[in-house]
């Protein structure tokens, strides 16, 4: 499991967008000038669905601040068709503004520790865990937000500061394990 304060795991996993990024790509690829956050997510979870805008908006701050930003599922298909590649595939041609990425094995959540979606991992420029969980405290209702971790913690990393708050418990349904 990586932790705050650990290098994060790389990988090289085929990517369902087509509009944003190659074939398959690697946290190389994903690398932003000024780092990168890493979600794991999923096409099926309430609370992903909840958050698809906020999300989206973290990935256009995340560009505007040269950080890179990539999602992951790593959901068995098997216990949710919808988290399948080609429904993958689907949700990104609707209008997904960045990378997302199939970890068909499990074995990149499993590296990394992911427990839910969705789930968020900052990395500074040198590939550092400097963050890790939630977005904001209410990924199921964005109008009882009051706080923003995720962005507090890239602000901080964009001043040259180590965030106040490095990690958190995700909200969110549980990454489906293979059997």
């Amino acid at each position: 499991m990586a932790n705050v304060g650990q290098k994060a795991p790389n990988f090289n996993l085929r990517n369902a967008n087509k509009a944003h990024g190659g074939e398959t790509m690697s946290l190389d690829d994903a690398r932003g000038e000024n780092g990168t956050i890493v979600v794991f997510e999923c096409n099926h979870c309430p609370y992903v669905i909840a958050s698809i805008g906020r999300m989206e908006d973290m990935a256009v701050f995340a560009k505007q601040s040269n950080v890179g930003f990539i999602g992951i599922n790593s959901n068995d298909p098997i216990v949710y068709a919808n988290d399948d590649f080609e429904h993958m595939v689907k949700r990104a041609d609707a209008g997904m503004g960045y990378p997302y990425l199939h970890d068909e094995t499990q074995e990149i959540a499993t590296a990394y520790g992911a427990k839910r979606t969705p789930e968020f991992y900052l990395l500074d420029n040198d590939d550092v865990i400097v963050y890790r969980g939630r977005m904001d405290d209410s990924p199921r209702d964005p109008s009882d937000v009051t706080t923003t971790e995720l962005k507090d913690a890239v602000e901080a990393i964009l001043a040259g500061n180590t965030p106040d708050v490095t990690q958190t418990e995700s909200i969110g349904c549980s990454v489906k394990w293979k059997q």
